[in-house]
């Protein structure tokens, strides 16, 4: 290989593909369940291998020595975008970087970044976002553990917060953003982001993305305005893209619907290289990145992700349509059937798609709902959502136990509230599941 003093030298064989990636045939755009078969990986680099090897290393060695430093120069952020080349496992790695190339197809996004778990990512685009003083601004409910991250552990370094409901009014969050402005400025510090949950977790409830996009034009202007970052995992990739709609930057657990088959953890945040380059300085620093394995495995889970996700769509609201007129359901909080207007007119502007993943209100409290649960055959009583099968759980008593009785009540998670993620069985089978369930309540 030519040397990298050498003008003309080539970039070291790395994963980087040598020739320009197919997204196009003809003059027509590949679409991304396609493009997930290929995308960001050339089998010449790896002995002709169809699929990429897992590259268990923790080091890669350099050409040269001028090489190496041109590297370390993007991995410690003299040169914004990262690094040219490979390094250390702690910055990056092939199976890393082809999951990150095929994540940011979806959303359409310039760059995306893998994490070790969903909150291992929440928590790295807060850290570099936020300083001491700062004030977070954030839609409720969120996941108890993305509460609790902002409330108490930021918390203890001077960083407050102000939270509004799910759906509220683009005025109704401008007002807030104003109040949040004047603390800020109270504290020494700023509006640092502003942070979505939609749906939120576990209520279903939708955020207006453009509404709150507007309220921060608004009140910042658009000149040093905070970013909007917004966790997409009930809908995204496949029914909802936020950044089309406002955000800056998405966050997903992708332990959920993108891994898909319950077997893993990880995260993932995409967006704009400009939004990207702080948050992977932040990764490089703490080691908060996917190990090669679980990213070898999410990149075959990618392969069926349309496949997966419309098929439990399909069953969802099969066994919604079920559920809903039934005698010992009190409610459902599924996006394909809303009662109200406002929450509808978000939904059809921001989403393709109701999602597999909905609240369930059994009629009676917790004992009917425990009942219920502990009768079920097919779903499995267990925490998380997005896989192959079937999960029901209880919120109230699982998830979001940390959260205090007074908050969980405002924000309307009861103790009759089952969260339910429909998978890909036989819908007819789920929906005889939950009817013997239902009547022993």
């Amino acid at each position: 290989m030519a040397k990298q003093d050498d003008p003309n030298a080539a970039v070291p064989v790395t994963r980087r593909m040598p020739k320009a990636p197919i997204e196009k045939i003809g003059g027509r755009k590949l679409k991304p369940a396609t493009l997930m078969m290929g995308h960001g990986y050339d089998p010449e680099l790896s002995e002709g291998a169809l699929k990429p090897p897992i590259f268990l290393t923790s080091t890669f060695a350099f050409e040269n020595a001028a090489a190496g430093k041109r590297f370390f120069e993007g991995i410690t952020g003299k040169r914004p975008g990262g690094s040219d080349g490979l390094v250390y496992s702690r910055f990056n790695g092939p199976n890393q970087e082809i999951l990150e190339d095929r994540l940011s197809v979806w959303d359409e996004a310039e760059d995306a970044l893998v994490f070790s778990s969903g909150m291992s990512a929440i928590t790295t685009v807060l850290l570099a976002n936020v300083n001491q003083g700062d004030v977070v601004v954030h839609s409720g409910p969120l996941y108890a553990a993305t509460e609790t991250l902002i409330n108490k552990i930021l918390g203890r370094f001077g960083v407050t917060f102000l939270d509004f409901p799910a759906g509220a009014s683009p005025s109704e969050v401008a007002s807030l953003l104003e109040q949040a402005k004047a603390q800020a400025a109270a504290n020494g510090g700023k509006v640092a982001i502003i942070y979505l949950e939609s749906p939120a977790n576990p209520t279903n409830a939708l955020v207006d993305i453009e509404g709150v996009a507007d309220a921060r034009r608004q009140v910042f202007g658009t000149d040093n305005a905070p970013p909007i970052a917004i966790d997409n995992t009930f809908l995204g990739p496949l029914w909802q893209q936020p950044l089309k709609h406002g955000a800056d930057i998405v966050i997903y657990s992708l332990t959920k619907y993108v891994g898909g088959h319950s077997d893993l953890v990880a995260g993932g945040v995409l967006g704009s290289k400009a939004h990207m380059d702080p948050i992977r300085a932040i990764r490089n620093t703490i080691g908060t990145i996917c190990d090669p394995n679980t990213a070898w495995m999410l990149m075959r889970s990618l392969e069926t992700l349309e496949l997966r996700m419309t098929r439990a769509g399909e069953n969802a609201e099969k066994v919604c349509a079920f559920l809903r007129d039934h005698p010992k359901v009190e409610g459902l909080g599924y996006l394909g059937f809303i009662d109200n207007k406002s929450q509808q007119d978000i939904y059809d502007r921001h989403c393709s798609g109701a999602g597999s993943t909905f609240s369930l209100f059994i009629k009676g409290g917790e004992a009917e709902a425990f009942r219920f649960l502990d009768t079920m055959k097919i779903a499995k009583l267990a925490v998380s959502l997005g896989g192959t099968e079937t999960l029901a759980s209880l919120p109230a008593a699982m998830t979001h136990i940390s959260v205090p009785d007074e908050r969980r009540a405002a924000l309307g998670i009861t103790d009759n509230l089952v969260r339910i993620s429909i998978g890909v069985e036989d819908p007819d089978d789920l929906i005889a599941d939950f009817d013997q369930a239902l009547a022993a309540v």
